[in-house]
């Protein structure tokens, strides 16, 4: 089918009006009226996984990550996003970006991010949309039953890919946890709305050392910082089942670990991870 079909059911799903307005998402390069039979899903447009795409013979690369987020004048090969533009169009590969329109969405990258720690009832955002309730920032939702948070960040470890980062936790590790906030990717400006929501942990990637020093010492809930690229990871296959289930198309998920630190350092030694 056309790429601009593929495109249409993409933006039905995650509305390229619900982007921030500094963001870059749609179609970043291909001709609508292209064929595509194979779609690739990945966080980020690197090297890499633009590698990965050309072995697997995509015909449309979606990540999560814009690989144009400022304005360019140019996508000379010399630089290395101009390589992977000229990589992509050479080999007849589309690349479409869906950012924060994917992360406001019902469901969105929080969705994903929820299900895969464990939050397994009704979900509400944290900053519901002006428009439409069910969308919005962050999601809140409950365990099947109170944990105690080391159990609680254990089960999150498990349910996320693994990175050199792993899980931070700041806490008691005995305190009990039943409602829970999360926010795929970086979510330390939602602290305030997390500590006013009245949860008992927050999971979310990118929090700094103030902000969450001094969350703790308003006595805040518990929180838990992960790698960005792992809470937007779990977006992947949920944006791969829905595709599929609306077009008949092949769909592949990258695997591949693209988060930006890549050695886990103790004095115990350095592993790399993966």
């Amino acid at each position: 089918m056309r790429l601009s079909h593929v495109v249409a059911v993409l933006e039905d799903f995650y509305d390229p009006a619900w982007a921030e307005p500094w963001d870059a998402v749609g179609l970043v390069c291909g001709d609508p009226d292209q064929e595509v039979g194979r779609v690739m899903f990945a966080v980020d447009p690197v090297a890499a996984v633009v590698e990965e795409a050309l072995d697997w013979e995509a015909d449309l690369l979606v990540t999560h990550h814009p690989l144009l987020l400022r304005p360019v004048h140019g996508v000379a090969a010399t630089t290395p996003k101009g390589r992977l533009i000229h990589r992509l169009i050479t080999r007849g590969v589309a690349l479409y970006t869906a950012h924060t329109n994917a992360d406001v969405a019902d469901p969105g990258v929080s969705d994903a991010l929820a299900r895969a720690v464990g939050l397994t009832g009704p979900l509400r955002p944290v900053t519901p949309s002006d428009l439409d309730p069910c969308r919005g920032i962050g999601r809140i939702g409950a365990l099947d039953e109170a944990l105690p948070l080391r159990e609680f960040a254990a089960r999150a470890a498990a349910g996320l890919p693994r990175t050199a980062w792993g899980l931070r936790v700041a806490g008691d590790p005995d305190r009990m946890v039943r409602t829970v906030a999360v926010c795929g990717g970086a979510g330390d400006s939602l602290l305030d709305r997390v500590r006013s929501a009245g949860v008992d942990v927050y999971l979310t990637a990118d929090l700094r050392h103030h902000p969450a020093s001094e969350f703790g010492e308003h006595g805040g809930p518990a929180l838990i910082d992960a790698a960005h690229w792992a809470t937007e990871w779990p977006w992947l296959p949920e944006a791969q089942r829905r595709l599929t289930a609306a077009l008949d198309v092949k769909t592949r998920v990258s695997e591949r670990v693209t988060d930006a630190w890549t050695l886990s350092c103790t004095s115990e030694g350095v592993e790399k991870i993966p």
